[in-house]
């Protein structure tokens, strides 16, 4: 899973314009770009830590109180404000650039002011999508947040100030929450305590925010870092600690006897209807959680016959149980000794591919790349993962490893797969190329769609065999494992929130279907249960674009380039799935 922060309203600016013989179309065209910039700017200033990622430093010092009702009603009236705006112009009068922009403003702004209908403050935070966990990574000193300049240093400090009353907010909403029903689950709040509590230590010198004193500039003069390194140690001993304490305390003594014991949305006031938005929302399709449910239903049976036909022919005896065991467990499979020996293979798939990417894309970022161990505080409760570059190039895209002991780091579990999906062509290639053509608007350029960005690193995996990988038929067995996990979600996801699967009958159906141990298992499981309907994105996504490629291949023939496809696939940037098939149709159609 990328770590790509969106924004809750996507952004938007300026569309390059093409110009037209029709003076009222130009016109209509230019005062378009105006709003969608100004849409943009605005878009900013509600989510400044989303510039943050994207490189925009203007808002480093602000860190906004989402949760609280004065933000939430800035929030819609900045979507309601924006949809009055784009009821204004007629669509058929724009340019087709522009026109794509319409299409993708109005489907994310009607999915955000439908979301409003749902108590989303009722939970601030889980085990994995947390601003308290982000604010570590934040503040580290190595993250997306700057420490390069003073001004840096005392942008950040105004974060942590702000930080403080987040957090009192956040209690307040989990105290509302509770009250009117809405908890989460048991098994998400235990694992949450240990994450707070892990950010409380005896001295400022101790902390992981005491990153950036240790990497403070030489350059700066002897009476600013002095400065510094004193306010630093002041925040982090009166603000960090007890805010963090503060979070873990009320999570462990009030917030855990009152959690649920149900796994899903369908214990919530009307969760039934909030899963089935959700579901919308992340497969930008209009499919109901039961078809969501069939399709992965049928994936699991196909996949399982492929990797049946695997496990015969490395000749093992035993059934398809077994053979996930025997690759769980068996030490040949656990080859290395430390993590730089891991990173080091994951490069070495990177350089064995080289020659064939070049013929199957057109284009290569300039975004610098980078693999690193996942930071220790949090690769307990990671998964590997992209985060993405910034668009000038100074900040790489960063493809990180959680490695808890090298020793026992597994190599069927599909390490080439997984590079094809997180790094490169998946993450970096997509995410990189969009941020870098300057000539598509912003919001395609920083914004994103779960089903699409996420499907098109999963439709990367299918071309391991193309690109010269899963030539051992244990890597080729690891992706068709992570192919399996995306297929196991869309039954798994669906069950827990509308079928009242419990967490260990989910836990029990991905272990019996895939290879991956029981502790994997109810990260995996734990995780669907605290973002409902994220995971489906991705077999929904990928499914599509192999669907659309399938379609051409056949219907165009010799006239079908596949660096060609893939170009056209990326060059738009993320748009709702409806509106990327209907984009592609149009590329076919030109190509005959």
């Amino acid at each position: 899973m990328k770590n790509l922060f969106l924004f809750a309203a996507c952004v938007i600016t300026i569309v390059a314009c093409k110009q037209t013989n029709k003076s009222d179309d130009a016109e209509a065209n230019k005062k378009f770009a105006s709003m969608c910039e100004q849409y943009y700017q605005d878009g900013l200033k509600l989510n400044p830590i989303s510039a943050t990622f994207i490189g925009d430093e203007r808002y480093n010092d602000l860190l906004p109180n989402d949760g609280s009702q004065a933000y939430i009603k800035e929030n819609k009236s900045f979507n309601e404000r924006y949809l009055d705006s784009l009821k204004s112009f007629d669509r058929e009068a724009l340019n087709q650039n522009d026109k794509l922009s319409f299409d993708y403003m109005k489907d994310q702004i009607e999915m955000n002011l439908e979301g409003f209908r749902y108590h989303t403050e009722y939970f601030p935070f889980n085990q994995m999508f947390a601003l308290p966990l982000m604010f570590g990574q934040l503040g580290s000193g190595t993250g997306a947040q700057p420490f390069k300049t003073v001004k840096n240093y005392e942008d950040w400090l105004k974060r942590v100030n702000a930080f403080s009353v987040w957090a009192d907010t956040a209690i307040g909403n989990f105290k509302k929450g509770a009250n009117a029903g809405f908890t989460l689950p048991k098994a998400l709040v235990v694992k949450m305590i240990p994450q707070m509590q892990s950010m409380v230590v005896a001295t400022p010198e101790q902390s992981l925010f005491y990153g950036p004193i240790k990497l403070i500039p030489a350059s700066f003069s002897a009476a600013d870092k002095k400065r510094i390194t004193d306010e630093y140690r002041i925040a982090i001993k009166n603000v960090l600690i007890p805010t963090y304490k503060k979070l873990g305390d009320y999570l462990k003594n009030e917030y855990l006897p009152k959690a649920r014991t149900s796994s899903g949305y369908a214990a919530l006031p009307n969760g039934a209807e909030w899963y089935a938005y959700l579901v919308r929302q992340q497969t930008t399709t209009n499919k109901t959680p039961e078809e969501v449910y069939q399709t992965g239903l049928k994936e699991v049976a196909r996949i399982k016959a492929a990797m049946d036909s695997i496990k015969n022919k490395v000749g093992f005896k035993g059934d398809l149980k077994a053979f996930f065991e025997y690759m769980k467990t068996d030490k040949k499979f656990m080859a290395y000794k430390n993590p730089q020996e891991i990173l080091a293979a994951f490069e070495n798939i990177h350089q064995r591919m080289k020659p064939n990417l070049k013929k199957m894309f057109e284009n290569e970022p300039k975004t610098p790349f980078e693999i690193r161990q996942t930071e220790a505080f949090r690769a307990a409760s990671a998964s590997a993962e992209y985060n993405q570059g910034s668009a000038d190039g100074k900040r790489p895209g960063i493809f990180y490893v959680p490695i808890l002991d090298a020793k026992t780091f597994n190599t069927t579990s599909g390490m080439e797969s997984l590079f094809l999906h997180e790094a490169i062509p998946g993450h970096h290639y997509q995410i990189s190329l969009t941020q870098e053509n300057a000539a598509l608007p912003n919001f395609r350029r920083f914004g994103g769609h779960n089903a699409y960005v996420e499907g098109w690193a999963l439709y990367c995996e299918s071309l391991g065999k193309e690109l010269g990988l899963y030539q051992d038929p244990y890597q080729h067995m690891g992706a068709l494992g992570d192919e399996m996990h995306r297929a196991i979600r869309l039954v798994v996801d669906v069950a827990i929130h509308s079928k009242n699967m419990s967490r260990e009958d989910a836990i029990k159906y991905m272990t019996d279907n895939e290879a991956i141990s029981t502790e994997g298992a109810t990260a995996e499981i734990e995780r669907y249960m605290g973002i409902p309907a994220q995971a489906l994105g991705y077999k929904t996504g990928a499914m599509k674009i192999r669907e659309l490629r399938n379609k051409y291949e056949k219907e165009l023939g010799a006239k079908f380039k596949l660096s060609a496809f893939h170009t056209e696939v990326l060059k738009d940037g993320s748009l709702p799935l409806s509106v990327f098939e209907a984009k592609m149709n149009v590329w076919a159609e030109a190509q005959k």
